[in-house]
């Protein structure tokens, strides 16, 4: 049994400790947002937030993050209006939707990181979140937006 907190939540995991952090949220815990996409962290698909890091899933073991704080795609908003979501739907960001949920794990991490990130910031730290629809520069641009909106301004003003 490993012993963490899923979105605020505590909770038991009956697998192998050795189990991906990945298979334990979507098979055991049931939150499926989180996506695999390669299986070898080099996709982000399945990013989510370890102790506020964003962290791929798929590589990192159960029994390594006993007793951490988790956040899925299901955490970050209880309304699913995080400033990096609402940005998303406003620019339309994705096309397919399959990275949707690593990609803004990975940006809302780097907006706490990083509040008023240049591009040079976005690129280097979103660049190992890939999407095969290629929308990057949506993806910067709802990034810029999202950090517009921490802020309490818009583009426009």
């Amino acid at each position: 049994m490993v012993n963490l907190k899923i979105n605020g939540r505590e909770v038991s995991v009956d697998a192998d400790p050795d189990t991906p952090l990945l298979w334990a949220i979507r098979d055991e815990i049931g939150l499926t947002g989180t996506k695999f996409g390669c299986g070898i962290g080099m996709c982000g698909a399945c990013t989510v937030h370890v102790g506020g890091q964003a962290t791929r899933s798929c590589i990192t073991l159960l029994g390594d993050v006993e007793g951490a704080d988790v956040t899925t795609i299901e955490g970050l908003d209880a309304n699913d209006n995080h400033p990096v979501q609402e940005a998303w739907r406003n620019l339309r960001v994705p096309q397919c939707g399959y990275c949707q949920s690593g990609q803004i794990m990975q940006a809302a991490a780097l907006l706490t990181d990083i509040p008023d990130p240049s591009d040079e910031d976005i690129d280097a730290v979103m660049t190992g979140n890939l999407c095969r629809c290629m929308t990057y520069p949506r993806i910067r641009q709802a990034v810029r937006d999202a950090a517009l909106a921490n802020r309490g301004q818009t583009r426009n003003g």
